[in-house]
């Protein structure tokens, strides 16, 4: 049976200071991969590494624009320079701007779009000599992409969050068909409601709240660290021959 240990691996994970980002680098990190988080907030990036390298000491974070592919490109050669090749990649930042259709901006669309799609393109490409080289680590390369409920689902203010994660789920069957004779393995992980910033409007909406509630089996908003189980099984060697994989990890939501 293969392992479910990230020893001797490097992950990066995008918007890894917090929400379900930090607890998948604290799972990744807890299974020995050394991790790198990024994102554009020092304070956060700084809190977050505080908790990541009392679980391993390696881990490192990451001052980065994802929206600057010159940014991306330096990252990875950063990676590569102080940690070797990138093993496992995690493009979990993303923002929602909640907007009706007929109201969006140009500027907002495009800050959603380029955010949480066209910056996963260019992290999977930039990092793919990495991922296909297992001269180091002997670990096939692994990427993981946090989809949503909104890659299925769609919802009435968030037509440039949905289009973006629905794209997503695209693009990770896309890169697995095209990327499996490398040895690199692309899955998803469609996250249901989860305790995030993020969400915390929702859960301040009583009449809304109520509503997630009743139509979640579980019956709660999931926490972060409960995405970890699931990202660190794509990660791991478990599952050199997954790929193409949308996961739910949603509390029955989107079996309902």
């Amino acid at each position: 049976m293969k392992t479910l240990k990230l020893d001797h691996t490097v992950a990066v994970v995008t918007g890894g200071n917090g929400g379900i980002g930090l607890g998948i680098a604290k799972g990744l990190a807890e299974a020995g991969a050394a991790v790198v988080i990024t994102g554009r907030d020092a304070a956060k990036n700084a809190a977050a590494l505080q908790v990541l390298q009392r679980l391993q000491p390696n881990c490192r974070a990451e001052i980065c624009d994802i929206r600057d592919r010159g940014a991306i490109q330096q990252l990875f050669r950063q990676v590569r320079e102080t940690l070797g090749p990138v093993d496992i990649l995690v493009n979990n930042a993303g923002i929602a701007i909640g907007t009706p259709p007929e109201d969006i901006s140009e500027a907002d669309w495009d800050a959603v779009l380029d955010t949480n799609l066209k910056s996963v393109f260019w992290c999977c490409q930039d990092a793919f000599a990495d991922l296909q080289d297992q001269s180091v680590s002997g670990h096939p390369g692994k990427i993981i992409n946090i989809a949503s409920l909104y890659s299925i689902f769609g919802g009435a203010r968030v037509a440039s969050y949905s289009a973006s994660k629905g794209g997503i789920v695209q693009m990770t069957k896309a890169l697995a068909v095209a990327w499996a004779p490398n040895e690199i393995q692309v899955n998803a992980i469609i996250p249901g409601w989860i305790d995030t910033d993020m969400t915390q409007a929702v859960q301040d909406d009583p009449p809304f709240y109520k509503n997630i509630l009743a139509r979640t089996p579980a019956g709660r908003f999931g926490q972060p660290e409960e995405l970890a189980g699931a990202a660190v099984f794509l990660a791991s060697q478990s599952a050199n021959f997954v790929t193409g994989v949308i996961l739910p990890v949603d509390g029955g939501y989107s079996a309902g």
